[in-house]
This record gives structure tokens, C-alpha cells and sequence, in this order.
């Protein structure tokens, strides 16, 4: 049912006198889209609805803009709904209250803004994580309908969603929130590049779309004739945003895609998601090292599934997903849904939507982390550089001898494994072997990697640790030891080589600018490689320059990308 057919059937429950409160709450007031205001919260209820969350969240979503636009207190909020609802409403009313700038924001205010807003997610998220849900909902509303806002305000609006809440999305394993959320962004952030995807897919996806269509009925006939009935096999395109963000890695190059729709197979239990995997690969040979198992060491996130990758009819490769019902749920939904079987087993969401907050470990870590932070504004630049690699970043999973997982960045090394494990861990450090061989520390770890460090009593951190440690807990660790011994330098500059990859727009003057960009820097240029993809007006440059100084390497990145034509600019220590 929808929520006006839940408030109309049951008047007085509580979504019902949410809903007539909102109504009458909002009434003559229009969005800029010429609707109704109400139209908006009640879209709002509709997405936390569709996501199985309790009646005192979607009347919490119902209420959201009540007290901020309508001035009704929060006090008549509580008298009429209770504690719960009016926590909740009160959460949502003070996140909505800064807004971010991301790259755009100009001079120290804005980054203080930055900063601020940062910081107040992390209180709703360590306090009770279903006002976090309710944001991701009024938010993915409201980008549904960006377009009717100035130029100016939807690309701010993009920006936000695309870097702080698409990525949380991803953190709480809300894997379809994020990838729509950012999908939602992609035209406002990038028009001509989403107009380039949409015309170079279109007829690829529909020929992906049809071959698989017809791949369908042949599986679920596989299976059944093996005892195994599936709940559903969904076809799945990949979304754009996700697909602009590989091509970047695959030089723009469509046919080195091979995963633009994929076969979601849902069977009822888990012996049955291994099953099927047999049956399929004996019916067609798998692809080598495109086998993963995400059941048995589950992402970061909790994300669960198996993945394969054959060679199926014609000799057409298909990517394969293959899962429960509940794993589905939770991949799709991630924490939120914990309340889909939470009521089916008769829990108590208030108490789960503060018990969650406290029980999710990287929650509590960031937590923990930023606290660290709130009395010393004096470098937010810092602040929001930290946060996004240490939090918003895509993740890793190593794991130790003994079978804990640690959750890391990309690009951490043994170093950052070995500080989260334990400082003193960290501090003795000699070396580390990875999958049983011995590796520099150094060496950036991969999903899967099993880690052991081998440490010596008395060893204490390098200076030069710093210059590839990656996460914030592992660099603060390192220089509060070099403080002791009062051997730390600020300076960690060496004339050693950095790799900058640049994707740009084909136009004359473009290597003059970029090379130019950098000779500002006083940094030298040792070598400059430009490649053109094919059929495209796009190329590649890869330029070698003669420094490690990460700050000033990123500084010289963000100045690359303000040049006209530039499209992703990254970098690595040589």
C-alpha cells in the first residue's frame, strides 16, 4: 500500500495523523517546481517506505520539513507524536541546516561549512542511524526533481550528493541508494561527458539486454532441472555513473567493458547460492580469476553475494550474480534492511536505530576519529581530505592470520593493516609477508590479502613510513612516536618521482596548459607521454615529475583539473 492508502485506511495510526498533520502543516506553500509542497515529504515517505523501515521513521519523513519550514516547534512535534518521532525530526532539522560547497566552496568560511556538516553527519550516524535514512531519502527526492533549481544551485546540490551522500550510502551498504543517487548527479556534475555515455551504450545495452533475455529462460531451466528453483533471475545494466568512472579506467575504451548487463540469480537458501554455481559452471566454462566470493569474506560494507563470469551461448560472456533473498535485501538496502527482519521478529526499532549506530564498528570509529578534530578548526581543508580518504573512500579487506577482517582504504599498505590491528604492532614493524610471501611495507594491500606482520622489540617508526602510510590512524600514530624521539620533520620532500594520468578533450594548446600548470610549481617535468584513444577526440598523458611531496602533488592536481578540457586527473608515487 501506499502511504496515502495507509493514512486514509487508518486514520489515526501514526503514519495516518503524521500524514494529516504534514498536509495541513504545508498547506499553500510550493515547490519551486509549481507542486504542492506536501508532494515532497510525502515522496519522502514513499522511498523509506519502499525500504521496509518502522512507522516512526516514515512519519519522522512525513514531519521532516515541518519544523524548518513551517515553523511549527518541535514541541508540538512531540506532544503529538512522542519522543521517537520528534528525536528523529529534530536529527534531520539541524543536518539540513549548513550546506556543502565540496571543491567549489571558496575561501576559509566555506570550508569551515564543509567541516561543520561533515561533523554533524557523524553525530546522526552515532546517535541513531535512521536519521541519516531519512536525509538519503529527502535527498533522493529532491534530486529527482533538481532540475527545476538555478544552474548554480544544482551543481552544488550534485556535488554534495555525489561526494557525501552517495558515498555514506555505500558505507551503510545501501548499494542501489548510492549507485542511484549518484546516477541522479552524473548529468548536473558532467553533461557532456553523461551525454557521451547515454549515445555511446544505447544500442550496446539493448543488444546486452536481449542476448541475456534470451540466456534467461536457459538458466532457470539449468537450475530446476537440478532440484533448484530460483526466486527470481533479474537482468541488471550497469548504471552510468558507474560505467563513466570505469571507461576512466579503461581508457575510455567501451569494448574493454564487458560487464554492461549482468544476470542477478535469487535462490531461497545459501547451500543452494553454491549449487547453482556448480550447475553453471558446469554447464559453461568460467572465466580464470573472475570467480568471487563475497559470501564466504563478505566487502566491508556486508555487501554478499558470488559473482562469476562465463563464457555462455554463442560464446558470449555473462556475468553471473548469485544470492539469497535476504542477502538481496541487505545488498540493495544494506542497514536499513535490519528493520525488514527486525519486525518479522518482533525487535523494537528505537532501540535497534541507536543499538545499530553503536555496534557498527567504522561508525563508532569515525566517531572517535572526528572528535579529534572538533576543537581544531584551524585546518578544515584538512579535516575534509581526511575524511574522505579515511571514510568515503572505496575500501579494501585484508585479513590477518587468525581471520579478522580489517576494513582499509585503497592504496593502504602493511603499515596501515598494522596500526589498526594494534599501535605497538605497528610501531615494531620490520616487515610483513602477504599471501605467505615477505613484501616491502610499502606495498599497496588488495582485497583478500592475508597479512601477517613480523615485528622486532625495541623498533620503533621510520620517517619515511609517512611517505606511503595512507590512513590518518597510522600517520598519527608514526609522528606522535617521531615527536618523542624528537626526530619528526615537516618537510618529507624528496627528489624521487610521482606519476600524474591524465584524461582530457583533444585540443590544441592542452600539453602547453598542463605542462605549464606544473612549471608554476617549480617542479620539474622528467618525461611527458601522450596517447590518443581511437575514434574518440580524447588522449591519455602520463607525465613524470620529480617529487613526493604529497601535498604539493595534490595542490598541482586540483590546479590540472581546473585546465579547460581536462577530465580525471590522478597520481601515484613512482
Amino acid at each position: 500500500m501506499t502511504i496515502k492508502e495507509i493514512a486514509k485506511k487508518d486514520p489515526g495510526s501514526l503514519i495516518g495523523r503524521a500524514y494529516a498533520f504534514s498536509e495541513k502543516a504545508h498547506t499553500g506553500q510550493k515547490r519551486k517546481t509549481g507542486e504542492p509542497y506536501f508532494n515532497h515529504p510525502l515522496a519522502a515517505a514513499e522511498i523509506l517506505h519502499s525500504w521496509n523501515l518502522d512507522d516512526a521513521t516514515v512519519a519522522a519523513g512525513l514531519l521532516h520539513d515541518t519544523v524548518e519550514d513551517t515553523g511549527a516547534p518541535i514541541e508540538t512535534i512531540k506532544k503529538e507524536f512522542g519522543d521517537e518521532v520528534a528525536s528523529l525530526v529534530d536529527g534531520v532539522t539541524k543536518l539540513g541546516h549548513i550546506k556543502y560547497r565540496g571543491a567549489e566552496g571558496n575561501g576559509q568560511g566555506a570550508e569551515h561549512d564543509k567541516a561543520e556538516n561533515l561533523r554533524k553527519m557523524v553525530l546522526a550516524l552515532s546517535q541513531d542511524l535512521r536519521v541519516v535514512f531519512i536525509k538519503l531519502a529527502d535527498r533522493m527526492h529532491n534530486m529527482q526533481t533538481l532540475k527545476a533549481l538555478p544552474l548554480a544551485k544544482q551543481k552544488r546540490i550534485a556535488l554534495e550528493t555525489d561526494e557525501i551522500y552517495a558515498s555514506l550510502a555505500y558505507r551503510l551498504g545501501m548499494h542501489n541508494v548510492s549507485g542511484e543517487l549518484q546516477d541522479l548527479a552524473f548529468p548536473y556534475l558532467h553533461p557532456r561527458e553523461y551525454d557521451w555515455v547515454l549515445s555511446a551504450t544505447k544500442e550496446r545495452y539493448a543488444e546486452r539486454s536481449k542476448y541475456l533475455e534470451k540466456v534467461k529462460p536457459l538458466v532457470r531451466k539449468l537450475l530446476e532441472e537440478h532440484d533448484i528453483k530460483p526466486i527470481d533471475i533479474e537482468i541488471r545494466a550497469k548504471r552510468y555513473s558507474s560505467l563513466y568512472k570505469k571507461l576512466l579506467t579503461r581508457d575510455m575504451d567501451i569494448e574493454r567493458i564487458h560487464d554492461l548487463v549482468a544476470m542477478r540469480v535469487i535462490v531461497a537458501t545459501l547451500p543452494e547460492c553454491y549449487a547453482a554455481l556448480g550447475v553453471i559452471h558446469e554447464a559453461w566454462p568460467p572465466l580464470p580469476r573472475r570467480i568471487k566470493d563475497y559470501i564466504a569474506m563478505p566487502k566491508p560494507n556486508a555487501y554478499r553475494s558470488l559473482h562469476t563470469t562465463v563464457i555462455g551461448p554463442e560464446g558470449k560472456q555473462v556475468e553471473i550474480q548469485i544470492r539469497t533473498q535476504e542477502m538481496h535485501d541487505e545488498n540493495e538496502y544494506g542497514i536499513a534492511a535490519h528493520w525488514l527482519y527486525k519486525e518479522k521478529n518482533g525487535g523494537g526499532a528505537a532501540v535497534s536505530g541507536k543499538k545499530l549506530a553503536q555496534e557498527i564498528a567504522w561508525v563508532q570509529q569515525l566517531k572517535n576519529w572526528q572528535e579529534r578534530f572538533l576543537g581544531n578548526l584551524s585546518d578544515p581543508d584538512e579535516f575534509i581530505r581526511a575524511m574522505k580518504i579515511n571514510f568515503f573512500q572505496d575500501r579494501i579487506f585484508a585479513v590477518t592470520p587468525r581471520g579478522d577482517v580489517i576494513d582499509l582504504p585503497v592504496g593502504s599498505t602493511p603499515i596501515d593493516f598494522a596500526y589498526h590491528v594494534h599501535s605497538e604492532i605497528g610501531n615494531s614493524a620490520t616487515g610483513a609477508k602477504v599471501n605467505g610471501f615477505i613484501v616491502p611495507l610499502d606495498r599497496p594491500l588488495k582485497s583478500g590479502d592475508v597479512v601477517e606482520i613480523v615485528t622486532q622489540k625495541g623498533k620503533r617508526p621510520s620517517e619515511d613510513w609517512l611517505r606511503f602510510a595512507k590512513t590518518t590512524i597510522a600517520q598519527d600514530h608514526i609522528r606522535l612516536v617521531l615527536r618523542k624521539k624528537k626526530t619528526f620533520a615537516s618537510d618529507l620532500s624528496q627528489p624521487t618521482h610521482a606519476e600524474f594520468k591524465i584524461v582530457a578533450e583533444s585540443r590544441v594548446g592542452l600539453i602547453k596548459d598542463i605542462s605549464s600548470t606544473i612549471a608554476r610549481s617549480h617542479i620539474r617535468i622528467l618525461s611527458f607521454h601522450t596517447e590518443a584513444v581511437k575514434d574518440k577526440q580524447i588522449h591519455i598523458d602520463k607525465i613524470d615529475i620529480q617529487s613526493t611531496d604529497k601535498k604539493k602533488i595534490e595542490k598541482i592536481a586540483v590546479k590540472i583539473r581546473e585546465v579547460k578540457g581536462v577530465k580525471e586527473v590522478g597520481y601515484k608515487i613512482a
